[in-house]
């Protein structure tokens, strides 16, 4: 059966990082990728150029939705900029 991993991170729209890179690690290993996103990311190969964080209710509410319907069978936290973030996340 396949497992289903959850990516709480940014995004990263040159997809070396964040996660488009999480997604990428996971099928790699066999397994579903979910995300769950904390920050739209303007970034390339070169470096951050700016970055939007998605206020801390919709980051909870997007983890509520997945585990409400689906089974995780584990978690990877990337991009947390904002502390109250860390806080739905730890929830998990």
């Amino acid at each position: 059966m396949m497992k289903h991993v959850l990516s709480i991170a940014g995004t990263d729209p040159s997809g070396g990082a964040g996660a488009a890179a999480d997604c990428k690690t996971f099928c790699a290993h066999g397994c579903f990728a979910l995300n769950v996103i904390t920050a739209v990311v303007s970034q390339n190969t070169q470096g951050v150029r700016d970055y939007m964080d998605v206020p801390p209710a919709l980051i909870a509410s997007q983890i509520d939705a997945v585990f409400e319907d689906i089974s995780v069978d584990a978690v990877k936290i990337g991009m947390v900029s904002v502390p109250e973030t860390s806080c739905h996340c730890r929830q998990a």
